[in-house]
């Protein structure tokens, strides 16, 4: 018998709550030491982006738009690229300019991550885990979407992938985040709407990532189960 998962919503809207097993970071730890623990632990390049400043007691992005669509949470130059690093000891220079700065993470190097709407997500991870499908870390945002991290090379794989399924490139709400591009890793906080978190967190278990052609059947078939929801950061 086929168990299917099913998603609580209340008035249109997801009730978040639980992601099956997530865990939050340890609150005393600062951008810094995850910035450090990211490059040592994983190997990961990162750099600093933006950070929130209080305004009247409503905190505001360090860019200066009051329309910023992701406050706190966005590189802060244009040539973001030239600050990325996989040195501790450079991390530490870094956020020692401004420890309030983002966790930013480029992707198309050691990973790449498939980003869907938190309603996917929930579907996906559930079924995956429940066909003991090896996954990788999961980030989950508080503007409602989820980042499965994967190996990189997702953006040639995806779509065919897709069309190998019987579906177009262009209708799952799945965002490829590769090469050139970067995601916000916790403890980077979204505005007032709180930080981003791991519903999966790194660790040894999940050193080695899943291939892309590994998740997205799964996510596809979430994709077709849940209402579209329009990607963002």
């Amino acid at each position: 018998m086929v168990v299917e998962e099913t998603i609580t919503y209340t008035s249109g809207a997801i009730t978040r709550p639980h992601i099956p097993g997530q865990r939050t970071a340890p609150p005393a730890a600062t951008p810094l030491e995850h910035a450090v623990r990211y490059t040592q632990e994983r190997a990961w390049d990162v750099f600093p982006g933006t950070w929130l400043e209080t305004v009247g007691g409503v905190p505001r992005c360090a860019c200066g738009d009051p329309a910023c669509p992701a406050p706190g949470a966005h590189p802060s130059r244009a040539r973001w690229a030239d600050e990325t690093t996989g040195s501790a000891t450079t991390v530490r220079r870094l956020w020692a300019t401004e420890p309030r700065a983002a966790v930013l993470l480029p992707t198309g190097r050691a990973f790449d991550v498939l980003e869907v709407s938190e309603a996917v997500g929930c579907l996906a991870l559930a079924r995956l885990e429940r066909m003991e499908q090896p996954l990788g870390p999961v980030t989950s945002r508080p503007d409602g979407r989820m980042g499965f991290f994967v190996l990189p090379g997702a953006a040639a794989k995806v779509p065919h992938t897709l069309r190998r399924l019987g579906r177009s490139p262009a209708a799952p709400d799945l965002v490829i985040r590769g090469e050139g591009d970067w995601v916000a890793a916790p403890p980077t906080r979204l505005g007032a709407r709180g930080p981003v978190q791991w519903a999966r967190e790194p660790n040894a278990a999940n050193r080695w990532l899943p291939d892309a052609d590994e998740l997205v059947p799964t996510l596809a078939y979430a994709c077709g189960r849940e209402p579209a929801t329009a990607p963002g950061r």
